[in-house]
């Protein structure tokens, strides 16, 4: 229970009272997480949402490796997480949308719920528009950093090994789907942590609403 477990303080709550304190949980959460994984290396050097190389590429970085090249896939990789990290800033505004459509029943229910059930409710309700916003940017922003050619310029050299079979790999919809993992995996973690530890709760409604 979000709430803390005591029933008489959750009785006195109005829904939107609770409403009220679940929004700006989750508005504080994810402000703390973009501004998280929108550093450099936010993505890169954190071992829990590192995005590798697609599956689809894995044998190409095995072909360059066996022929001294393997350091244009691993600046591919790299310059993945730099396209997640940069992007990642956009999707604070695309989170507090999101939170002020969320609706008193939706708000009661989570509350309510397990210690990720907000998150839970974004993955399931609002993955498809997050994407949808978050496409272009992702695309931009590996144009931007240079992913997009050194992709040509590895797929040009592993066509030169013989023997090889034919890749193809969408890098977009891949580094958005792995940068939306990577923000709800830590949305998560701050549910949690805003849900049970009192230290967490940095406002006044969070306090009253998630006990003192």
């Amino acid at each position: 229970m979000l709430g803390g477990g005591e029933a008489s303080e959750t009785n006195d709550l109005s829904v939107g009272e609770i409403s009220s304190g679940l929004k700006e949980a989750l508005r504080v959460g994810s402000e703390r997480v973009v501004d998280q994984v929108s550093l450099q290396n936010g993505y890169n050097d954190d071992a829990q949402i590192h995005i590798p190389l697609p599956d689809s590429l894995k044998s190409v970085q095995s072909a360059l490796r066996t022929v001294g090249l393997s350091s244009m896939a691993d600046e591919l990789e790299l310059k993945l997480n730099r396209g997640a990290e940069q992007a990642a800033v956009e999707a604070k505004e695309l989170f507090f949308q999101a939170i002020s459509e969320m609706t008193l029943d939706d708000a009661k229910r989570i509350y309510n719920g397990r210690d990720d059930e907000a998150t839970r409710y974004f993955q399931e309700k609002m993955t498809p528009d997050l994407t949808d916003r978050f496409k272009p940017v992702i695309d931009r922003t590996l144009s931007e950093v240079g992913a997009v050619q050194t992709y040509e310029e590895m797929i040009a050299n592993y066509k030169t090994i013989p023997f090889v079979p034919d890749v193809k790999s969408d890098l977009t919809n891949y580094t958005v789907g792995k940068a939306l993992d990577g923000l709800f995996y830590y949305l998560a973690k701050e549910e949690e942590q805003i849900r049970q530890n009192p230290l967490a709760r940095t406002t006044e409604i969070l306090k009253d609403v998630f006990g003192s």
